[in-house]
This record gives C-alpha cells, structure tokens and sequence, in this order.
C-alpha cells in the first residue's frame, strides 16, 4: 500500500480557478444518481467538489422544467457544480450564459466522455473531440461564456485504441482557457470494461501544464486514489462507480490523504448498522428532493444491493429492500438485521456499477473518415440532443 502521507503530501488541496478545495476530489456527474440528495449526503461525510447529473443544453435553453429542477441545487450545497452536454457551439454557450447570468453556478463542466451508445451514434459525448475544430469552437465559447466561472471539461482516451483524442484534446482545452481537465483513462469502446489506463493520465499531466489533471477510473478506495495520484502526478481524483453504495467514501478519502474529514468511522469499522442509517438517510434526502415519499423511495431501491454488498443481508430482505415503498417500510426491514454485523472485508470492496464487455462504439455514418465536421456529420449532430432531453 502507498504511504500517503508521504507520497503526495504536496497535493493535498486542489484549485480549480478561484475554487480551492479542501479535498482534491471530484464526485463524477452520473445520470440517476447524482441528484440534489446524494450530493448532500457524500458531502455529509466529506470534503469535495460535487458535480450534478448530466444536464444536456438544449433543455436548459428551452428551459425543460426537469432540466430546471436538476440544477437546482440545495441551500446548503457549495460550490455549486453542474456538468453539461452539448454538441453545438451556440447552443453550449447559451446555457453556460444562463447559468453564470442567473447564478446558478459556481462550476461548470462539459461532457466529452459518455460512451452510452444513444449518445456517441450521433456524434456526442466521446466521439465528438474526433472531430478537432468542433471540439475547439465549444470549449472556446463556453470559456468565454463562463467568464470568471471556472470551466473544465471531462473526456475519454478515446473512441477507440486506433482513434485516441486525448492529449490533442487536453492541449486544445488548456489554450481555450479551461480551469482543469479531467480523463477517464478509458476509450469509449473499452466502456467500463476491464481496467482503467493510469499511464494515459500520467501523459496527460506531461502534456497539459498550466492546470490542474484529474484522474478518472477505477478508485474503489483511499488507496486507489493515493496510488494513482501518486504513479500519475495527477493534481486530484474523481471518483464515479466507486461511491455507489459508500458516500462515506469521500471522508475517507479525505482522511487517507491526510485531510479532515466528518466520516465517524473508518471502512473497516463500516458496520451494517453504519450502513443502514446511510441507506435510511439517503432514502429520506430522496424524499425531500422528490417531494415525495413514494418516488423518493422507488428511486434508493436501486441502491440497495450496492450499500449492502458482502454484509450478511438473505436474499428474502435484500428483495424487500428492492420494493420498499415509504420510510416505515424501511425502518421495519432495518429492524429485522443484525445491526452489530461488522464490516465484511474483501467482499465489500472492489467493482461495483456497470462493468461489461468492450464493445464498437455506436457512431454516425463515416464518422472517422475525416477529423474535420462534414455535411453527414453536420446532419448527425442536429438531433443529438433530443433523446437527452431533460438531463
């Protein structure tokens, strides 16, 4: 394991413009997740920049009123953060306009790594700093808009081995004037597949200078970020699947890199009972966010197997827990374990979330051909946004 203290004990804060950070730690934007009450609870345990869901640009400047509600952010919540999608230059650089103009913001971060195939098949998220000039354009504009706002952006490697954009990418963000860049050190054909490329987010430190490099892929724990800070010489972590289930996770990043953090207790002593007043209390900030009980209580049932992963919960519970419909049906299901169960070790840790297989990223017709945005491309891009719609 990396001593921490010693290994990175330069790099224990993080500035991204005039946002210094307690913790150099990111919470990655993941869409159904987080949402106003999971951000609330992770910074409940620890110190961090917190991003919102994945907010498309074309709704904001329509001003879809679930888009509206997204990126709303609780009194409590700062700095604000919220990520945005967009794949035409004017339309970015209005919404980021809205945001800065109505202070909705503190930071604002752009899309450039989603691999979900509804959004690359027409030409978004990861496929689209293949194309060089468009890439440029938005990222220029959106800076611009941004004003004093710091603006960053989060990219992929890739669309693939054979089509890597990365450090390109990375150069032309750092002279458009973007606060920090961050890298998912995979392609979007790797998906979430297999193991993130670490040497790739060192190269890109090489390659961008001025700002801060974030490192994006596979932390599942204190030490992961310590390491890969450490093989990297990345300024910060931003850490997605691995805080599925474990909010406390960001204090214990906070401590493991040596900063104050709230968490009461260290993983190990993570005992079910620890888990199922986080379960309980992520429950009620969805809830809150929902304004009701119901659809506050359909949305944490997707969180049940990841904050019980290796305790001893039968699978008879783990199916109620699955179901639950209102707060007092939580409270009888936590009732019935045995609180005291401590914390289980290995089979607690590691992967959780979306993994899967490589597969060929969905792209539009003749997509590689040429860097440049031709009139196929042009035709692609028109409706990119419109499954998005919303967040």
């Amino acid at each position: 394991m990396v001593d921490v203290n010693t290994a990175i004990a330069p790099a224990r804060t993080l500035r991204i413009g005039p946002i210094e950070l307690d913790a150099p730690v990111v919470l990655a934007p993941m869409a159904g997740i987080t949402n106003t009450a999971f951000r609330r609870l992770c910074r409940e345990y620890g110190a961090g920049l917190y991003v919102s869901e994945m907010i498309t640009t074309r709704a904001l400047v329509e001003r879809n009123a679930v888009t509206m509600r997204l990126i709303t952010h609780h009194e409590s919540e700062t700095p604000r953060s919220i990520q945005l999608y967009g794949v035409d230059p004017a339309t970015t650089e209005a919404a980021v306009r809205i945001l800065v103009d109505e202070d909705r913001a503190d930071h604002i971060d752009l899309n450039f790594g989603c691999p979900v195939p509804k959004v690359t098949r027409k030409g978004g998220g990861a496929a689209l700093p293949w194309k060089l000039g468009l890439f440029r354009e938005i990222v220029t504009r959106a800076a611009r808009a941004a004003g004093d706002i710091p603006l960053t952006i989060k990219m992929r490697k890739g669309i693939d081995s054979n089509h890597l954009t990365y450090l390109e990418a990375g150069r032309i963000a750092e002279d458009a004037g973007v606060a920090a860049v961050a890298l998912h050190a995979r392609t979007a054909a790797e998906f979430y597949s297999g193991h993130a490329d670490w040497s790739a987010i060192a190269k890109l430190k090489e390659t961008v200078t001025s700002v801060p490099v974030l490192g994006n892929g596979d932390i599942w724990s204190a030490d992961d970020a310590a390491r890969m800070m450490y093989e990297t010489g990345c300024d910060g972590v931003v850490v997605g699947r691995g805080c599925l289930g474990r909010p406390w996770l960001f204090g214990d990043l906070a401590r493991g890199l040596g900063l104050p953090g709230s968490a009461p207790a260290e993983p190990v002593d993570a005992t079910l009972g620890f888990v199922a007043d986080a379960f309980r209390r992520h429950a009620q900030l969805l809830v809150e966010f929902y304004e009701d009980e119901d659809r506050g209580c359909r949305d944490i049932r997707k969180h049940a197997s990841w904050y019980f992963k290796g305790y001893p919960v039968g699978g008879e519970t783990r199916a109620s827990l699955a179901t639950v419909g209102s707060l007092a049906e939580i409270d009888d299901i936590v009732a019935t374990l045995d609180l005291d169960a401590p914390y289980p070790g290995a089979g607690a840790e590691g992967q959780r979330g979306r993994a899967g297989t490589p597969k060929r990223p969905a792209l539009p017709d003749r997509w590689l051909e040429s860097r440049e945005l031709g009139a196929a491309a042009s035709a692609a891009l028109a409706d990119a946004e419109l499954d998005n719609s919303g967040g």
